[in-house]
């Protein structure tokens, strides 16, 4: 249960223009607690990464704005990624091993024109930023099933923290069905996505319409985490039968204009508003030849 939590005991969340202090709304410029100690992307505890292309990574996202670490960027690059870089695991159906390697990601997601799951997503956008000055860390997530209501494993899914300005803002690329921008209130077509805090654990939540209860979708702390911690959940995401990537395809990716289109099998889902959902049956055919996701193939 989320509980409200009394500014000035613990960590105290800033959410400015909210009368309850437990609720961070995803931007108005909120922050994220108390820091954390050794919060810096240049910690000891990080290896030394590989140089980027920045150019051709901006190029695949199709991103022109400005490159200096401001919330400005952040929010441009975040809604780019998320429009242009498919939620998907068609790697773990092709046969194609997935490897928690920067440059096998880059290669993958830039060069390829491919997309991928979280720990793929969310590792490459970290480096990004990383490159282009951003202070931002990795943090584990627990997924929240929403048919049994329970929180997957440890280290099930990567999200990602950045500091600026003495605030912390959430990112996630790699989630599906999130939100677009991270420090902004979105009412959007898929709801109103807010961050709650109890007993140290932060939730993600999403309001589908104004008055309803808050759905959580996962939870996680703010202990850091590198790329490569994710390894073993990585290959369980991979190989079990209890993981929906390893269950059955799919590749889905948010469209500028409102709405979503999913590939669940071989079916073509196409969603316009959270209450109209398309179905469509298409061939093998027909599936390779779609465009619209701007995958190359391999």
């Amino acid at each position: 249960e989320m509980r409200k939590q009394n500014p000035g005991q613990g960590d105290p969340v800033v959410s400015a223009g909210s009368q309850d202090s437990w609720v961070l709304t995803l931007a108005r410029g909120g922050g994220l607690g108390a820091r954390t100690p050794g919060f810096s992307a240049h910690s000891p505890r990080f290896a030394p990464q590989p140089r980027m292309d920045v150019g051709a990574y901006l190029s695949r996202i199709g991103y022109q704005g400005p490159t200096e670490p401001t919330l400005e960027t952040l929010r441009g690059l975040h809604r780019c990624h998320l429009f242009s870089v498919p939620f998907e695991s068609l790697s773990v159906h092709c046969g194609e091993p997935i490897t928690l390697a920067l440059p096998l990601l880059y290669d993958k997601i830039v060069r390829r024109r491919r997309g991928g799951f979280c720990y793929e997503n969310n590792g490459l956008f970290q480096w990004l930023l990383r490159a282009l000055g951003f202070c931002v860390v990795g943090l584990a997530g627990r997924v929240r099933n929403r048919f049994t209501g329970r929180l997957g494993p440890p280290c099930d899914h990567l999200v990602l923290l950045a500091r600026l300005g003495g605030q912390r803002f959430l990112c996630d690329v790699g989630f599906g069905d999130g939100f677009l921008e991270p420090g902004l209130e979105q009412p959007q077509e898929g709801g109103t996505f807010r961050l709650g805090l109890a007993g140290g654990v932060w939730a993600l939540e999403r309001l589908r319409a104004p008055g309803e209860e808050g759905q959580m979708l996962y939870t996680f702390t703010l202990e850091e985490w590198e790329l490569g911690d994710f390894a073993a959940m990585c290959c369980y995401h991979q190989q079990a039968p209890s993981s929906i990537f390893a269950c059955k395809s799919f590749c889905s990716l948010p469209q500028p204009g409102g709405g979503r289109l999913t590939y669940m099998g071989w079916r073509l889902i196409a969603t316009l508003t959270p209450a109209s959902v398309s179905p469509i049956l298409c061939t093998a055919t027909q599936c390779q030849g779609r465009t619209k996701f701007a995958l190359r193939a391999a």
